[in-house]
């Protein structure tokens, strides 16, 4: 089990399983990256695994995470899912399993017992969530015997989750940022861009720089690229003053890049 969480981890969505994947994530080992997110709904599971094995690196040092696809959310399916997922992984548990969208088969009263019987069973360490609303964050909250570890969400400049950020800090879970840097909406951004120019840096950069200067927050930028995986970590370096956090605070639009007529926030 993994005990350091690394607040900028590599995201795996769209890496096509097989080598692209399995590169992609020996190189982000290699670069530093210590938490790596995949999913089931991913199909990369075995190539995030084949990754893991190729970069040397101790799976005792990684922090790995998957989820559970909404297919798979009564309590046999999860159960059973959630220990392939493990095999798949190469691991000896799952860091961290969240539900990744509470839609479909998700039932609170099946769903969430899975969950906290994984870890009784030693099958993963830490129960996630992932794109819940608040009110479903606090039945699941209620329901478990677990403490929550994470909640997964977009969370960018452009739509900036202040509510439920401020639930983390209030839980003390993470709300880890998938699509950080909006699909790189946040070059044609001027605040973004300025602030870039001042530190001899990219908009994208500064996106996850702004991220981790949050509480409790913790961006997983998804890149094949590795110019651009090498260029994501180097966010950590970057120093933005209260003048330009402020300023990127002020550029909140409300914007989702993933949306869709069945998400939980269209249907609370």
């Amino acid at each position: 089990m993994a005990d350091a969480f690394d607040r900028l981890g590599y995201g795996t969505y769209k890496l096509a399983a097989g080598e692209e994947c399995a590169a992609g994530v020996a190189h982000a080992i290699e670069t530093g990256y210590r938490h790596v997110d995949t999913a089931q709904g991913y199909d990369n599971e075995a190539s995030v695994g084949d990754g893991i094995d190729r970069s040397g690196v101790d799976r005792d040092d990684l922090f790995v995470a998957t989820k559970l696809s909404t297919d798979n959310l009564s309590y046999d399916d999860a159960v059973e899912t959630a220990r392939a997922s493990r095999d798949r992984l190469g691991v000896d548990s799952i860091d961290l399993l969240y539900v990744h969208w509470p839609i479909n088969t998700y039932d609170p009263e099946e769903t969430l017992p899975a969950l906290d019987d994984l870890v009784d069973d030693g099958v993963i360490d830490r129960i996630g969530l992932s794109n819940f609303r608040p009110d479903q964050l606090d039945e699941a909250i209620d329901r478990l015997a677990n403490d929550v570890f994470a909640h997964q969400v977009e969370c960018h400049p452009l739509l900036q989750q202040e509510r439920l950020r401020e639930y983390a800090v209030e839980d003390d879970h993470w709300l880890v940022a998938y699509s950080p840097i909006a699909r790189n909406r946040v070059a044609d951004v001027g605040a973004l861009q300025d602030v870039a120019a001042a530190h001899d840096a990219t908009p994208a950069q500064v996106s996850l720089a702004w991220l981790l200067s949050k509480e409790r927050v913790a961006p997983i930028p998804k890149a094949a690229d590795f110019g651009h995986v090498e260029e994501n970590w180097t966010a950590r370096e970057l120093d933005l003053t209260d003048d330009e956090i402020a300023r990127i605070d002020a550029v909140d639009r409300g914007e989702r890049i993933v949306d869709f007529e069945e998400a939980p926030w269209n249907r609370g």
